[in-house]
């Protein structure tokens, strides 16, 4: 207490600082944790399986999306679902948009045109999400698979749980999560990501 007492702007400070290494310990232990969490291991099925757009080219999906797209695949043939929404806007000058490209994907994968739909609007995850509620409530859907990367799980699950989605999370580990640096810069970047999303609410 003496030292409070001599300097307590210093002493301030450093309880300060202390407390936000407290929290971005917390949120990355938690975006690690999340991101490691299969929901279709203790969840039997949802209304829809929602994929998160990624890059497109002339409509042919990157390899980041395709691993998603392929997940979405999965849990749709495995029963969990019977309906695959594919999210994603497009940029200036695309043809076409990640909602369409991933659409058109699953359909030449065999799937039937019936139960894959594109909800083709938003730049960012936020935007993506917000249609996808959007769409749940005008078909009378509550409960979700969200499927992206793994250290998206929590920040999408948390977005999805303020749009009045009932969501879980079955991620990918194929393609953009392989690498172990480019696992560490997800986990990186989710972190600070998340933090800003509760903290500005975007």
């Amino acid at each position: 207490m003496g030292f409070a007492r001599r300097h307590p702007i210093l002493f301030g400070a450093s309880l300060v600082v202390l407390a936000a290494a407290g929290i971005l310990l917390a949120t990355a232990v938690a975006v690690w944790r999340t991101a490691h969490t299969d929901e279709a291991r203790r969840v039997g099925h949802a209304d829809v399986i929602a994929v998160l757009g990624a890059a497109q080219y002339n409509g042919r999906p990157s390899p980041t999306f395709e691993g998603r797209l392929r997940q979405a695949e999965l849990l749709y043939e495995k029963g969990f679902s019977p309906r695959i929404l594919v999210l994603g806007g497009g940029r200036p000058g695309d043809r076409t948009t990640e909602g369409e490209a991933g659409r058109d994907w699953l359909v030449g994968q065999g799937l039937p045109t019936g139960a894959v739909f594109a909800e083709p609007v938003g730049s960012d995850t936020l935007e993506s999400l917000r249609a996808a509620a959007s769409f749940m409530r005008d078909q009378g859907l509550r409960t979700a698979f969200l499927v992206s990367d793994p250290w998206h799980n929590l920040r999408i699950k948390r977005m999805a749980h303020d749009l009045g989605i009932n969501a879980y999370v079955s991620a990918t580990w194929h393609s953009a999560a392989r690498s172990q640096w480019t696992r560490l810069d997800g986990y990186t970047r989710e972190t600070f990501a998340y933090l800003y999303y509760r903290a500005l609410g975007r």
